[in-house]
């Protein structure tokens, strides 16, 4: 028989770091309020969740590895949201983001999860991260507390 290994949204006393950009802030406090509601809806207590918010982007990488290498949290919720301009700086910060957030998690073997948002327009972005709609933020929460429950079983 194949053993199959999965997490769940337990919290069992879990403690999760929240880093979210300030940039873009119509966006990104949605994207906050849909992982704080998600985070609490599974039984995540005020106490266990910290928040560092960031001025950009660019700069959750470095605060996502901090925050992990702390010890202190069994996972990084990052959320963020960058928009389209009429430049190439869109991709260059999309790149450099994801890649940064994918190397702290390989690095420091703490679930990092990626709610931070790509799109064309504010109005895309205000969707996907409005919690009544697509609630980018509560999957980000949902993707950290399944990765922590998932690591607690193959160790």
């Amino acid at each position: 028989m194949i053993k199959i290994h999965e997490g769940d949204l337990k919290s069992d006393h879990r403690r999760f770091g929240v880093v979210v950009s300030k940039f873009n802030g119509e966006v990104t406090e949605k994207l906050l309020e849909g992982a704080l509601a998600a985070l609490r809806k599974h039984g995540v207590r005020e106490k266990d969740i910290e928040i560092a918010r960031v001025p950009g982007a660019f700069e959750i990488p470095l605060t996502a590895k901090r925050l992990a290498q702390s010890g202190a949290f069994h996972a990084v919720i990052c959320l963020g949201a960058v928009i389209r301009g009429e430049t190439s700086h869109f991709e260059h910060i999309s790149r450099t983001m994801s890649q940064g957030i994918s190397q702290v998690m390989l690095e420091t073997g703490v679930p990092i999860s990626l709610g931070v948002l790509t799109a064309d327009t504010v109005e895309q972005a205000v969707q996907r991260a409005d919690p009544k709609r697509f609630d980018r933020g509560g999957d980000a929460a949902k993707t950290a507390l399944e990765m922590v429950g998932l690591l607690h079983h193959l160790k």
